[in-house]
């Protein structure tokens, strides 16, 4: 009788396999920085109607989007350390939840001052998003795999973006810009309830073969080494890799936060689009975010098949093309076409995601398990000090200079940044990986 029960129960162990069960884990993870990213741009849609109806100037409407940016910069590596010790599953489960609520509080908001409050909230809560992207990808893809996954885990961070236009716009027809706040909320809280649901750890997860475990566990990396908060900053900070990716990360965000917070509003001010036109046309910088992000990793293969670049170089090299596509937002001063201008900033768009999925893939490549969430969390906050920055910056010099010195500053910078990333990271001698 026993004989005849083991192939049953067999058979239902084979049944709860998934094949390739990585890239579904990544595709939940994908879901959730897509919904990220959609609370996250519900304000700039939003910007010119919450100018309007709540009485807000342009500059407090940077003092709004600088509240965020300076919570996701101080929290960026806390949240990190916090996934780093606790664990990806409940770390980003916390933190998805409260920016979930927060962006539903939205709705109450009846001043500029109360909206920067509930951004600052919300900036903290979301700063978990880029520590837990290498997270998911160190624990759950072997090195080989990395350039790719990481790629294809930036297509996050901006399809969320690109969907938000339309979503948003759809959402204020239906309930106004108090609903279309509580319709982004709860769209979050259905994705906590999902990775509730369906995330575990490689070792933990009962659909995982042991085949695909072993592939995943191949390099025979140490354990992670949890260390307290300040053990782990001072650790990184004496790291060189370190400065040779957080340099970059801080001459390439500015141009992101233009798109993800200006765009709309610089679309509505000086190219005279109203809400639905926006709408139409804001995607497609994060549509060809998109595409920078899925080839990136595949352009990594194509310096180590081609010019016989070690792993690491063709990281390095697929991020310096980024920087030299992203000088098309400087050309952005000298056209008057609006179809031109949307042109312009999506070749950015797409140079920008080359360059931030390869510096996650050098993040993972460059530290161990212990430390991917906290080193990607403060690389993320060197970033989001330029972006919180430029955008003050914007807030006091648009009205009076105008767009166009900010749009060729940010078509350059980047290239300031390969230098370092060349100088730091690059490997000196060439090798096959």
């Amino acid at each position: 009788m026993s004989h005849g029960i083991n192939p049953g129960v067999t058979a239902v162990k084979a049944k709860r396999t998934i094949k390739n069960l990585r890239w579904w884990v990544l595709v939940l993870f994908l879901l959730g920085v897509t919904v990220n990213y959609i609370t996250r741009n519900s304000l700039g849609i939003l910007a010119p109607e919450l100018k309007s109806s709540l009485g807000i100037t342009t500059q407090q409407y940077s003092y709004i989007v600088g509240a965020f940016q300076l919570a996701y910069t101080v929290f960026q590596p806390i949240c990190g350390w916090l996934i780093d010790v606790i664990g990806l599953k409940l770390g980003f489960l916390v933190c998805a939840g409260i920016w979930a609520v927060v962006c539903m509080m939205h709705a109450g908001a009846g001043s500029w001052f109360q909206l920067a409050i509930l951004r600052f909230f919300m900036g903290g809560a979301e700063a978990a998003a880029t520590p837990a992207n290498a997270k998911t990808i160190g624990e759950w893809f072997p090195k080989k795999e990395r350039p790719i996954a990481a790629g294809w885990a930036g297509v996050g961070f901006s399809i969320g973006a690109m969907l938000a236009p339309p979503i948003i716009y759809f959402a204020h027809a239906s309930f106004g810009w108090q609903g279309a706040f509580m319709f982004t909320g709860v769209l979050a809280m259905l994705w906590v309830i999902l990775w509730w649901l369906f995330y575990h750890n490689p070792e933990q997860h009962p659909n995982l073969s042991k085949e695909e475990l072993e592939f995943i566990k191949q390099d025979n990396e140490p354990d992670a080494v949890k260390m307290p908060f300040l053990t782990a900053l001072k650790t990184v900070g004496k790291n060189k890799r370190f400065y040779g990716i957080a340099i970059p990360a801080f001459m390439a965000e500015p141009a992101w936060a233009v798109l993800s917070f200006w765009v709309p509003l610089y679309l509505a001010s000086e190219r005279g689009m109203d809400l639905k036109q926006i709408a139409m046309f804001a995607w497609l910088p994060f549509l060809a975010a998109d595409l920078g992000s899925i080839a990136s990793g595949y352009l990594t293969k194509i310096y180590t098949r081609w010019f016989g670049c070690s792993r690491t170089n063709s990281i390095v090299a697929s991020s310096v093309t980024g920087a030299f596509l992203m000088i098309s937002l400087a050309l952005v001063a000298l056209t008057k076409d609006p179809y031109v201008t949307i042109a312009l900033i999506s070749v950015g768009g797409f140079g920008h995601q080359i360059i931030s999925c390869m510096l996650s893939a050098l993040v993972v490549d460059s530290f161990d398990k212990g430390q991917m969430a906290t080193v990607n969390g403060m690389r993320g906050s060197a970033a989001w000090i330029a972006s919180f920055l430029f955008s003050l910056l914007i807030g006091v010099t648009a009205d009076k200079i105008g767009y166009n010195p900010l749009f060729i500053a940010m078509g350059f910078f980047d290239l300031i940044g390969a230098v370092f990333l060349v100088s730091f990271i690059a490997e000196r001698r060439t090798k096959r990986a």
